[in-house]
């Protein structure tokens, strides 16, 4: 068996869509965490200067959505075809894109400026996305086919980096996303990932 080793830091951040998908695969792997004072030490060593980067029997991997296609593909949640893997990459790519302005808005430090990017996500950013979100599931709660891929295990981590900081049920009126959240957190492994996993604050 292929041995796996994902470093990043003590934070779920850009490694847990990588953690989740390791656990509905019920891949094993070493989950290393940094703390910050080690990262300088640590940088000059990693492919491109930064985390998470995956080592997979000597080989290392890095930037976050490729060691996430890497280990779908391992698990077999790419899609069944050339037309559902593109689909599954394209939602991927969406979820990318809101990741970025979120990351924008949590690590400004200016309060008021934080405040007008958090509005802005608010009324803007998240209802545009999740109107075309909720057009591209399926009924039946997946992006692609009818089996849980990692397009779902992305979605459903950026939900829950969203959540906590905005007011309401946000899915309240989308009945196809709100199906692909209660099947990504319904999986048995994710929910026991989730539970057991260790505390961050971010």
């Amino acid at each position: 068996m292929p041995a796996y080793k994902l470093t990043y830091f003590n934070a779920r951040g850009r490694a847990e869509p990588i953690r989740l998908l390791f656990a509905a695969a019920g891949i094993k792997y070493e989950d290393v965490r940094i703390e910050g004072a080690d990262w300088p030490a640590l940088k000059p060593k990693t492919p491109m200067g930064h985390l998470p980067i995956l080592e997979v029997d000597g080989t290392t991997l890095c930037e976050s959505t490729t060691i996430a296609r890497f280990v779908a593909k391992r698990a077999g949640m790419v899609g069944k075809d050339d037309l559902e893997e593109a689909k599954a990459d394209m939602i991927v790519d969406g979820v990318k894109e809101v990741f970025r302005k979120l990351l924008t808005m949590f690590f400004e430090k200016d309060e008021s400026k934080k405040e007008e990017l958090k509005k802005d996500v608010f009324e803007n950013t998240l209802p545009e996305c999740l109107r075309s979100f909720g057009k591209l599931a399926n009924p039946s709660g997946y992006f692609v086919g009818d089996s849980l891929s990692w397009a779902d295990v992305e979605f459903y981590n950026l939900m829950e980096m969203v959540r906590p900081s905005f007011p309401g049920d946000l899915l309240k009126d989308n009945a196809n996303l709100s199906k692909v959240i209660a099947n990504v957190g319904g999986n048995p492994a994710i929910a026991k990932w989730i539970k057991e996993r260790p505390e961050s604050a971010f």
